[in-house]
């Protein structure tokens, strides 16, 4: 399901300014992103939770929630916006 606020407003803390008023540092940042996330540990990561989520019976199905890392090898399901925006539990991502 996709945030249909995605894009329609700007970010208000320093980095989000400074990649706005910045954009030759907005590209550089898009092509490091985009070469980080296609790495095999990367790709590896996004593969055993979409294989949770789709033994689970929750992939694609809309309801908003996520498979959220709880340790290094327990999950448990989310709502999207707070997985995705949980700073505690960066280590395990």
């Amino acid at each position: 399901m996709r945030n249909k606020l995605a894009g329609t407003k700007k970010g208000n803390s320093d980095t989000a300014k400074y990649y706005q008023s910045n954009p030759d540092a907005r590209e550089n940042k898009k092509e490091y992103d985009t070469e980080y996330h296609s790495t095999p540990a990367r790709k590896k990561y996004r593969a055993v939770l979409q294989a949770i989520n789709r033994k689970k019976g929750t992939h694609g199905n809309g309801d908003g929630m996520d498979e959220a890392h709880v340790s290094k090898t327990k999950t448990k399901k989310q709502s999207q916006s707070k997985n995705r925006a949980d700073q505690k539990r960066k280590f395990f991502k």
